[in-house]
């Protein structure tokens, strides 16, 4: 999900594939900050039906040099939980690293999406304090207005037309370790929405932000945790609720070991997303270049795990699919508006392939159907790509999954290693 001033100007790419949607999870550990991804239809979800399944910022002393916790998939997304608040109030928001504010429905909000679990209330809250128009996160929102009570009033919108308007404010928010460890950190900024819109379900309550930009939760953190760094193993698509992966944020997270590849993070005027530079797909032994003439812009692509499809401009996607057909030894699905121009074969399992290789600069990651083929309903595999208008593009977190995936943002670089998520 990418915030409405990034790239291709889409704002919040909230794209709906193969009715495939995306969210994150919480947690900290001895050094770090971590969230759990949790699946709302795992029992460890408070949404799990048991009859039906399915200034500079003001920081606390608070040293920590690794943070580690569960991920659990939810249809093509993840959930993340933190509490906020004193008392302690939960919140299940969407990890997302294509935006950067942390926001929660808040009441009053009369302008809300339905949530099934209660909003947060700041006047029950003895820590909450509303940040002054003349506050300088007001300013880095971008958005930041000044309300007649003098408190900054922000506007945060995204892509396929979700929007939060709220109050800025700051909070303390309790992470709970992996070995069962409160840790409370006070004044993190983030958003009291009262007028939120847009494509959520009655499970989420907002956005974790996870982007490179400095409200986000990452460089928020980043000073208790020994760095702006954090990693992450998603699951497959489809991969049973109940099975867990890893988030990781500070020192400790870093990806290493046999097999790691890596590929400079681009730097642009926006700082939250992580823009990486795509030269090519190869479709077995064959490469489509991402441009026809040959020439490859630096950051044309960044990596969202809150969109599921990866986007490609229209071009470069029309020349990789056509190669995908070319070697797949059966006729696509025609004709069927519920699959719209998506690529989709019959079959009752998986393809066997072709194997994809996504040629970033420096790095060749290998792709297997698993990643590149997903199943919107029984017998159907779709190719989990798509065409946009734009000349940059998305890697969404179908080609993301089984991937231990890092970012560090003070060497700024993006790492990859195979691996088998469901035993992370």
């Amino acid at each position: 999900m990418a915030a409405a001033d990034t790239i291709l100007g889409h704002p919040h790419f909230c794209v709906v594939t193969v009715l495939l949607i995306f969210r994150v999870c919480q947690s900290t550990a001895n050094g770090g900050f971590s969230a759990k991804l949790i699946h709302r239809d795992s029992p460890n979800s408070p949404f799990y039906n048991h009859y039906k399944t399915p200034s500079k910022l003001k920081r606390p002393i608070f040293y920590q040099t690794s943070a580690q916790s569960q991920v659990r998939p939810d249809n093509g997304q993840y959930l993340m939980k933190l509490s906020i608040g004193n008392p302690q109030f939960d919140v299940y928001g969407i990890a997302d690293t294509g935006s950067d504010l942390l926001w929660t429905q808040c009441a009053p909000c009369d302008g809300c999406y339905k949530q099934i679990n209660p909003k947060f209330d700041p006047k029950q809250s003895s820590t909450y304090s509303d940040l002054s128009c003349d506050a300088q996160e007001c300013k880095a929102i971008g958005t930041g207005t000044c309300s007649p009570q003098h408190t900054c009033s922000y506007s945060y919108a995204y892509g396929g037309g979700a929007l939060t308007q709220g109050v800025l404010a700051k909070e303390t928010i309790t992470i709970t370790s992996t070995s069962g460890e409160a840790n409370s950190l006070k004044n993190i900024v983030f958003g009291c929405g009262h007028n939120n819109t847009g494509g959520f379900n009655e499970n989420e309550m907002g956005i974790v932000g996870l982007g490179g930009g400095s409200l986000s939760l990452v460089s928020q953190l980043g000073p208790l945790v020994g760095g702006k760094k954090l990693s992450f193993c998603l699951v497959p698509f489809h991969t049973d609720p109940s099975v867990e992966s890893n988030i990781s944020f500070g020192e400790g997270s870093e990806v290493s070991g046999d097999g790691v590849v890596s590929t400079p993070l681009v730097s642009k005027e926006d700082k939250t997303p992580y823009f990486v530079t795509v030269e090519g797909i190869s479709v077995g032994d064959k490469l489509v270049p991402f441009s026809s003439s040959g020439k490859v812009s630096k950051g044309n692509m960044f990596m969202d795990t809150g969109t599921p499809p990866t986007l490609l401009p229209q071009d470069f996607y029309d020349r990789l699919v056509a190669e995908v057909k070319n070697q797949i030894p059966m006729a696509p699905i025609e004709n069927d508006p519920s699959l719209g121009t998506q690529l989709c074969y019959n079959s009752k399992t998986n393809l066997e392939g072709p194997l994809l290789t996504v040629h970033f600069e420096g790095a060749d990651v290998k792709l297997t159907p698993t990643q590149t083929f997903i199943s919107p309903r029984d017998e159907v595999f779709c190719f989990s790509a798509q065409n946009v208008t734009s000349d940059g593009g998305i890697y969404g977190n179908f080609f993301q999954s089984n991937f231990l995936i890092g970012y560090d943002l003070e060497k700024m670089v993006a790492s990859f290693k195979p691996t088998d998520c469901t035993k992370e």
